[in-house]
């Protein structure tokens, strides 16, 4: 068995799929309307089809889970989030870990969890 993709919830599936653009790169590989597929195994899900599947409310923020992404020039990677999402809520701006790897945690806009770090 494998792990074929992760799957978030987001409101505004475009503008969800831009922000990953914008900051990581990712490339639209399928889109089947309200569910679009991104490169590296990400997978939008519009929030009001997930609502329907599981007749349940959605709770952004939960801080169960996060994305995880490694970036050697995490400086740099920091000064591109600022400059297009200037209003970006930090969990924790840049910091080192005690061992020494640098991070960054932060909420998309549909408030899933994102932590960016440089590679161990």
């Amino acid at each position: 068995m494998k792990l074929k993709n992760v799957l978030i919830v987001v409101k505004d599936i475009e503008k969800s799929r831009q922000f990953y653009k914008d900051l990581f790169g990712l490339d639209l590989v399928l889109d089947n309307g309200g569910n679009m597929i991104l490169t590296e195994g990400l997978v939008l899900q519009d929030e009001k089809i997930w609502k329907k599947f599981l007749e349940k409310d959605v709770i952004p923020q939960n801080n169960s889970c996060e994305l995880y992404f490694e970036e050697p020039d995490i400086e740099s990677f920091v000064k591109k989030l600022e400059y297009f999402y200037p209003s970006i809520q930090y969990v924790n701006k840049l910091m080192t870990h005690s061992w020494g790897q640098k991070a960054v945690r932060f909420y998309d806009f549909d408030g899933n969890l994102i932590e960016v770090g440089t590679p161990m």
